[in-house]
């Protein structure tokens, strides 16, 4: 299966979990900080118009809807998880050049941003924020 390695981040949605308060379910309305869910870039037209992942160099990323799942795995913990689209992010844009590293792995501009479940199930510490990824695309 294909997959692109990024860096990963995680955001507050729906009722309150863990460190989040209430907030909006997101842009699919079903989004729950602590469900295994994700915001994908390119959910929709009016979604990539706002995080232009193009704008970091990042070409061909598929157009994602709601629901679908992707799979994930951490190089710095090698858990896997799979998790549902619910929200239209991150801002990639915001971030080009960022980057985070684990151990010898690195990763550099946004491409997920997981509810803080999902970030937990990885086995990454909310503290930390940001995290290297391996997405499976195909």
């Amino acid at each position: 299966m294909a997959g692109i390695t990024a860096e990963a981040s995680w955001f507050c949605c729906g009722n309150a979990w863990g460190p989040c308060g209430s907030a909006g379910h997101g842009a699919c309305g079903t989004c729950n900080s602590g469900s295994m869910q994700h915001a994908w870039p390119n959910t929709s037209d009016a979604c990539y118009a706002i995080t232009r992942p193009d704008s970091c160099g990042i070409t061909g990323m598929s157009r994602r809807t709601c629901g679908f799942r992707h799979a994930t795995t951490s190089p710095c913990t090698g858990k896997r998880i799979v998790t549902s689209i619910a929200d239209c992010g991150p801002q990639t844009d915001l971030f080009c050049g960022e980057r985070s590293c684990c151990g010898g792995n690195c990763a550099s501009n946004r491409v997920i941003d997981f509810t803080p479940a999902a970030f937990s199930a990885l086995g990454l510490s909310l503290s930390s924020g940001l995290s290297p990824v391996s997405i499976d695309v195909a």
